[in-house]
């Protein structure tokens, strides 16, 4: 879908627009979601950040998806200069940019890969330091680009959301005097926790009823903010033993030279045991099969290694956990 596609659909008689999920636990779903939620949404985002009218915004993401989507409504809603680039690995590369005569931004948002490679080339990240306000979507933030976005001079944001909340609805800043562990919801948005420990959300601007997510949180003491655990979902039973995909992730990545990640598979002792899938070869796995032995507890270590060429991911970049768990049971 291009820019021009969207302008046609957003500015037709309907009242609502067509969108999808991301698909990160099964096939994305379409959507229809009423363009006045979208423009509520758009309006709480744009007064979180202080963004104003001739302030510059930077499309880089698919408009296939509703984090597309909303960055061209905000545009609209708060009279911000949109520029578009092609979805790319490197929108802020010179060939991404080529057509566009402006090399710094007022707000980008990008997913955790874009930010991971562009810091790789020291233009783009030049260009990245510019930027007034990064918010970052679309996928868990490592702690390894948490640790290098931390000294960046201009606010850097993690956000919290879903296709169903149009975007998101809470963000937390990742660096500078204000960087928190704690997701803070935005003005008109109340959380809470339901009894399997998983976030509800209530935001009546933006999604009709109370919506029940199946994330793992904590909550803090004040009502407002709260931690992500990791989906439950994610959890892997093993031996009577609840195993968190997420925090195991968490605690085994940084330590690992090759990219991998967390997933399952039925086991007639135990029930479901740990499959890591790794980006390397089996000459690699005698060296993981020790990293884990030294980071982890006994029983959140792999049972199984399985060797890919590259990890599952949806088509917004997060990791496909379906697929990720056909693997580790082929």
């Amino acid at each position: 879908m291009t820019v021009n596609d969207f302008l046609n659909s957003w500015n037709d008689d309907r009242e609502c627009v067509l969108v999808h999920t991301s698909g990160s636990t099964g096939k994305p779903k379409p959507m229809w979601v009423e363009k006045r939620r979208m423009e509520n949404s758009a309006r709480m985002t744009c007064d979180f950040l202080g963004l104003n009218a001739g302030d510059t915004a930077l499309l880089c993401m698919p408009l296939d998806f509703i984090a597309g989507k909303m960055m061209v409504v905000r545009s609209i809603v708060r009279q911000l200069r949109l520029y578009a680039v092609g979805p790319s690995a490197h929108p802020l590369s010179k060939d991404s940019l080529k057509d566009i005569d402006a090399d710094s931004f007022d707000f980008v948002a990008m997913t955790p890969m874009q930010v991971f490679s562009t810091l790789q080339d020291n233009e783009e990240r030049c260009r990245l330091l510019r930027c007034s306000h990064l918010m970052i979507g679309g996928g868990a933030v490592s702690r390894q680009l948490e640790d290098e976005l931390r000294l960046f001079p201009n606010a850097v944001w993690s956000s919290y959301g879903m296709t169903e909340t149009l975007s998101h609805i809470a963000l937390r800043r990742i660096n500078g005097s204000g960087a928190s562990e704690w997701y803070t919801t935005m003005s008109g948005v109340s959380v809470g926790q339901s009894a399997d420990g998983c976030l509800w959300i209530e935001a009546p601007a933006i999604v009709e009823g109370r919506l029940q997510t199946n994330d793992i949180v904590r909550m803090n003491d004040d009502g407002r903010r709260f931690m992500v655990i990791g989906r439950k979902d994610n959890i892997i039973c093993s031996g009577g033993i609840k195993i968190q995909m997420e925090e195991v992730e968490r605690l085994l990545l940084p330590h690992l030279p090759m990219k991998a990640m967390i997933s399952k598979c039925r086991d007639d002792k135990f029930g479901e045991t740990v499959v890591l899938l790794a980006e390397s070869d089996a000459q690699s796995n005698a060296d993981i099969e020790a990293v884990c032995r030294d980071v982890l507890p006994k029983y959140w270590c792999p049972k199984k290694i399985v060797n890919v060429s590259q990890l599952p991911t949806t088509a917004t970049g997060k990791p496909d956990r379906a697929t990720a768990e056909r693997m580790a049971s082929s």
